[in-house]
Parts: C-alpha cells; structure tokens; sequence
C-alpha cells in the first residue's frame, strides 16, 4: 500500500496542480462575470464551472494523464469528466446540506467548513478517482510497479 501511494505521488501532484489552475480559472471568471460583465451568479457560476472543467480536462488530458491508452474520442472523455465534476459539485452541496439544514449549523463558518472544507476534500477524492478510472482508465507508474513487486514475489516463493 506504501509503494503504491508512493508511485503515485507524481500523480497526484499533476492531478493537484492541474485543478488549482482549474479553480483559478473558474474563481477568475466568475468574479469578472459577476463584476465588470453583471451577469447573475447563477448564469455567472454556470459559465465558469464549465470553463473550469473544460481547464482541468485539458490540464489532465494533455498532462497528467498524457501515458492513459487512447482509443476514447475525446469528446465522450470530456462528456464522462464532465458528469464526474458534476458529480463531485453534488458532493459539496450535499455536505453543505446536511451541515446546514440537517444538522443545524447555520453560521458562516460551519457553511466554509462543509462546503469548502469538508466538501471540497470529499469532491476531490471522487474526482481523482472519476478522472483517473472512468475518463482515462490510467494504469499509471503504481500499477506497473505494483505488478512488477508481485512478479518478483511469485518468483522469488517458487524458488
């Protein structure tokens, strides 16, 4: 379980640094949609999670998952990363939910820790995994290292 956390480091950090470009993206746009542009911040968040995700798709399909087999058209793989953010978007509401209304913690804070906080990490989570098993089917450095250890195991029982 080391090894395999540890060979996917490099991952991780692309996924990371690909997604802070994404948010920055989506954060920029929205301010400025909302700014200067005055549109309303439902029209204003649509438009930037779009843009958002169309930054991290790119990021993560010409970056981080450059290696991932082809085969997909790359429309179908934006169409299934999209449903994915989506996907991990209702996790963040839904943690934002259950703080809120079902539990009752009302203030400013605990909305930031739910929502951002809380459910930023668990979107996060759902997204590596979406990403890297449902869009691009990646078998990365820590499959290959893996098996290549298990290889080495069997031939070293066997004699």
């Amino acid at each position: 379980m080391v090894a395999r956390l540890r060979a996917a480091g490099p991952e991780l950090a692309a996924f990371a640094a690909v997604g802070l470009c994404a948010y920055a993206a989506d954060l920029g746009l929205f301010l400025w949609l909302r700014g200067p542009v005055g549109l309303d911040p439902l029209t204003a968040k649509a438009l930037s999670f779009v843009a958002g995700c169309s930054v991290a798709y790119t990021g993560n399909a010409f970056g981080t998952y450059r290696q991932a087999p082809d085969g997909v058209p790359r429309l179908r793989q934006y169409g299934i990363f999209f449903a994915v953010n989506i996907a991990g978007a209702l996790v963040q509401l839904l943690c934002l939910a259950v703080s809120h209304h079902g539990l009752g913690l009302t203030s400013r804070r605990a909305d930031t820790v739910s929502g951002a906080g809380i459910g930023m990490a668990l979107a996060t989570v759902l997204r590596f995994w979406g990403t890297r098993t449902l869009v691009f089917r990646y078998r990365g450095a820590a499959t290959a290292q893996v098996r290549q250890a298990r290889q080495v195991a069997r031939t070293t029982w066997t004699g």
